[in-house]
């Protein structure tokens, strides 16, 4: 989107940045402040809530802001006060924050579905654009959320830089070529989904990021949250059993022989990743293009014979590209990536990553209970199986085998989760009668 740098330079021509609010000031985070605060233009970091307030401190002295530039938000007339002076606000009160006049958006960092979901109607409900870095939440709760958005006139978007906004973007771009997109890809390193935080420890000391969030990159769960997202704004399905997931160390242009083309087609497009493909970390499209003429072109500018031709990014740049998903939402209205209107395509499952027995709670993500994996949502509906964005928590009430899926009817949820309220009410409007 290079015209957001053209219409942030007038905001700063104009003394007027994109002024945002960020919800939690963990790992990626705080390499977006460093990168708002000393390379973007037109564009600054007002606010930023967290638990402890030290730890926003800490990272936005990290970005390069001296101590003199950050206040107290103890209220919202002090967050409010602090936007007008140019200083930024810290708060333990993320209500404060959402609620204070002068912010264009609100970024949420958390990574937490309870917590986001609180996050996500204050936003919604105080009127300013919702930022998605928190992916979790978005596969869970993401149809009902985009929809309250939209019925408030904001924009409710995940973000460039992760895989889900970079495979968005270029699903739409290869619209734009005429070509139909039938597979989007996600590249990763590693897929084992026995990994947990102990096997990850040392990785995730080593790079200074979280060691849940860290294993389940390791054990599928984020890419198949990734790749369901995919879904759900591209209007693609998944294969019964999730996706292929398959090992393939060739180049992504060599997966154009390795689909049925056919049965892309009767499922409407489906997503997918592969391991160790080259050019990794990155992302994928595979499509066709129902006109000989045009066949003959892509042939020229060799892009094979078709009838799949492949289209990929080699990156994901993460927080560097966030700013242009918050200047896309705040000054032309467009969400990078959202949830089609009609309900979701795709849902993330839990499955068994160790033995269960009745009475164990499950603990978060990225733990050791459970990892995700995507099932069409027709599945999921029909078998009633627990969302793993809604599992951490739960009391299991049988004995569970290694990758058995676990239904809602294995497990007792906990009691007054904002979550599972949404998640009712998500599966209510777009499948009645099955809630």
């Amino acid at each position: 989107m290079i015209i957001t740098d053209t219409l942030l330079a007038q905001r700063h021509a104009e003394g007027n940045p994109v002024r945002i609010g960020v919800i939690g000031p963990g790992f990626m985070a705080r390499g977006m402040m460093n990168h708002i605060r000393n390379t973007m233009t037109g564009m600054t970091v007002s606010a930023v809530y967290a638990r402890d307030v030290a730890k926003a401190r800490e990272s936005l002295a990290y970005a390069g802001y001296a101590a003199d530039e950050i206040v107290d938000g103890e209220s919202v007339q002090a967050v409010e006060k602090a936007v007008e002076g140019g200083l930024v606000a810290v708060t333990d009160n993320y209500e404060d924050l959402t609620a204070a006049n002068g912010l264009d958006a609100i970024v949420d960092c958390s990574g937490s579905v309870e917590f986001g979901a609180h996050v996500a109607l204050s936003t919604i409900a105080n009127g300013k654009h919702l930022i998605l870095m928190n992916a979790e939440v978005d596969a869970t709760i993401g149809s009902i959320l985009a929809k309250k958005a939209q019925s408030a006139g904001i924009v409710y978007t995940g973000i460039d830089g992760d895989q889900p906004g970079v495979e968005m973007n270029l699903v739409r771009f290869v619209r734009g070529l005429g070509v139909t997109p039938l597979l989007a890809g996600n590249i990763k390193g590693l897929q084992d989904r026995f990994r947990n935080p102990t096997t990850q420890e040392g990785f995730a000391k080593q790079w200074g990021q979280n060691v849940h969030m860290v294993t389940s990159f390791a054990d599928g769960t984020k890419v198949s949250i990734e790749q369901a997202l995919v879904a759900n704004a591209a209007g693609f399905s998944v294969h019964e059993n999730g996706c292929l997931g398959r090992d393939f160390e060739g180049h992504v242009d060599e997966l154009t022989t390795e689909y049925d083309v056919e049965e892309l087609i009767a499922m409407g497009g489906a997503v997918d990743y592969v391991v160790k493909a080259k050019p990794g970390p990155g992302v994928f499209v595979l499509g066709t293009h129902p006109d000989p003429k045009q066949q003959h072109f892509l042939s020229y500018y060799k892009l094979g014979t078709g009838p799949l031709y492949s289209f990929y990014t080699p990156y994901h740049l993460c927080h560097f590209e966030v700013p242009t998903t918050v200047a896309r939402a705040v000054l032309l209205g467009d969400a990078t990536i959202a949830p089609l209107p009609d309900g979701p395509r795709v849902e993330v499952v839990t499955v068994a990553k160790k033995e269960l027995r009745a009475g164990d709670t499950l603990d978060g993500i990225g733990g050791y209970s459970y990892f995700g994996e995507c099932r069409p949502a027709a599945v999921q509906r029909s078998a009633g199986l627990l969302p793993v964005g809604l599992a951490e928590g739960v009391v299991v009430n049988r004995d569970i085998a290694v990758d058995e899926v676990i239904s809602y009817a294995d497990v007792t949820l906990p009691e007054g989760r904002l979550a599972d309220q949404l998640r009712a009410e998500q599966d209510a409007l777009f499948n009645p009668g099955k809630a």
